[in-house]
């Protein structure tokens, strides 16, 4: 259960104010259809985070465990740093010859290439043994984010200060980086 709890909040909060929500954000804005765009961010975030706690299953069993514990306690410091840093909004794209599913899936998709939460789940991956339970977690994480995001957008944004969250977030990794060293 721990997996699945640490991986789903791991992503929800980094997710807040991330590209990938606001990439949701416009393209709500654009087609119109909130359903068809939370199911290409569910498509899109299941193949990624799937690929991303199956590199982390693997790479865990590559590296002994010492060390490993002190790469990710290493990698979940520096993502605390990382989100406080914010995202451009002008790395948003919203056009598009294809319909808003396909958009939202290839979009997202690639959106999160290199992403932190990408990373995290790769880290979180290699945490765990159990690669289901980190997707499933980072999944609903990304999609309660999202959905949010989908179905309340600006309102929500406008009234949580998003240098709060960042702080909120870099903590959680700080956390969770030092839970890491201590065998939590």
């Amino acid at each position: 259960m721990d997996a699945f709890i640490n991986s789903f909040f791991m992503v929800f909060i980094s997710e807040m104010g991330d590209k990938t929500q606001l990439l949701a954000l416009v393209l709500t804005a654009r087609y119109k259809k909130p359903w068809t765009i939370l199911l290409g961010v569910f498509i899109a975030t299941i193949l990624n985070h799937a690929l991303a706690a199956s590199a982390g299953g693997w790479l865990s069993g590559l590296v002994p465990p010492n060390i490993l514990k002190w790469v990710l306690a290493f990698i979940f410091f520096a993502f605390a740093a990382w989100i406080l840093i914010p995202d451009e909004e002008g790395e948003l794209k919203s056009e598009s010859r294809f319909g808003p599913l396909v958009t939202t899936i290839f979009a997202f998709f690639l959106a999160e290439m290199g992403d932190k939460t990408q990373l995290a789940t790769v880290a979180l991956g290699a945490r765990y043994s159990n690669i289901a339970i980190v997707t499933l977690g980072t999944t609903i994480g990304m999609m309660v984010s999202n959905a949010l995001a989908v179905f309340l957008g600006d309102k929500l944004l406008e009234r949580i200060p998003m240098n709060i969250v960042r702080k909120v977030a870099c903590g959680f990794f700080i956390l969770f980086g030092i839970g890491i060293l201590v065998g939590f």
